[in-house]
């Protein structure tokens, strides 16, 4: 873990995450952990790794983007929630906005991209959100600057902020208490958001644990921004985990990160591919690429890192239609 930098990070004391969790209550599931056994991950990873999923792909909404969006409208006021809530979303957050304000009765505007997934669109708007769409993901998050400028919503960030990271902290508390001691925890990193969360709750309740975040090749603006000890963009998402495709890493994220996070991998598509495929074929699970990220770390840059030591593997969501789903898995190389 590397030297604490100055980042405030009181949301995140074990004390305010398990008040958090309270808070969310029944709106959000305590989603299950399973021990993976099987011929294809001993394949894959090695037999003698004790490997952990949390299947954040349960969770309602189907990722976990439901718990930090929920927590930032949970401390909204009164007259915050009656004139709205917008977001800047390729999909997930999008859903996860959409449903914590059909549960706080606050009006919802989405910002997508023309290029979303039916499937999150339709998602989204079942839970009541008006949707609207921009080009490209500068235009998305553009315009919905555009709509707490013109009428008066508020911005609910999809990764950045302390409220957003305490939501996510509940995935760790959670993970803690189902799993027992973890030697390492191997989190997908889009914006961060997800694994600054996870990471600050993580090394507290379990200090000796080893957290590894995740990212894209073709989305890796947290390499990128760990390199040049500041918060940096990348200039095009090229990576089909689409819900890990943050144009840009942001100072609060940034910051759990650099604090809490031991080290950064990088996974390929074809990697993502492949591990979407394992956990279909021994899993039985239909997780979107983001959700496979963590099992492709486990099978390719950190093989063997692991062995005779158990290691805790985030299952992140598994927004996909079939079409798609099925597109990956025949293109998976085996």
């Amino acid at each position: 873990m590397r030297e604490h930098t100055h980042v405030d990070d009181s949301h995140l004391s074990i004390a305010a995450v398990r008040a958090c969790r309270e808070r969310l209550g029944e709106r959000v599931l305590t989603t299950p952990v399973h021990r993976w056994r099987g011929p294809k991950l001993a394949s894959a990873i090695g037999d003698d790794v004790e490997t952990v999923l949390k299947l954040e792909l349960f969770q309602i909404t189907g990722s976990f983007k439901a718990r930090g969006a929920l927590n930032v409208m949970l401390n909204l006021s009164p007259d915050q929630l009656a004139r709205g809530v917008t977001a800047a979303s390729g999909g997930n957050h999008a859903i996860a906005v959409a449903y914590a304000a059909s549960v706080t009765g606050a009006p919802a505007k989405v910002v997508m991209p023309r290029t979303a997934s039916p499937i999150r669109v339709a998602m989204a708007k079942a839970y009541g959100a008006d949707v609207v769409f921009a080009d490209d993901i500068a235009a998305v998050f553009a315009l919905a600057d555009t709509i707490v400028r013109d009428e008066g919503k508020t911005s609910v960030h999809p990764f950045e902020g302390p409220l957003t990271a305490q939501g996510t902290a509940t995935v760790a508390l959670e993970f803690s208490e189902q799993a027992g001691p973890l030697d390492a925890l191997v989190v997908p990193i889009g914006g961060g958001g997800l694994c600054g969360g996870i990471a600050a709750a993580m090394k507290q309740l379990q200090p000796s644990c080893r957290v590894i975040g995740v990212e894209p090749e073709g989305a890796d603006s947290m390499h990128r921004s760990f390199a040049a000890g500041k918060p940096v963009g990348i200039d095009a998402v090229r990576t089909i985990a689409d819900s890990l495709g943050a144009p840009m890493a942001l100072p609060y994220s940034f910051a759990l990160c650099r604090d809490y996070v031991d080290e950064l991998v990088l996974v390929d598509d074809d990697a993502l591919r492949r591990a979407m495929k394992l956990l279909f074929e021994e899993m039985k699970l239909a997780v979107e690429p983001a959700g496979a990220a963590a099992t492709a770390a486990l099978s390719g840059p950190l093989r063997d890192r692991f062995a005779g030591r158990r290691a805790g593997v985030i299952v992140c969501g598994a927004n996909i239609d079939a079409a798609a789903f099925g597109a990956h898995l025949a293109a998976a190389e085996t």
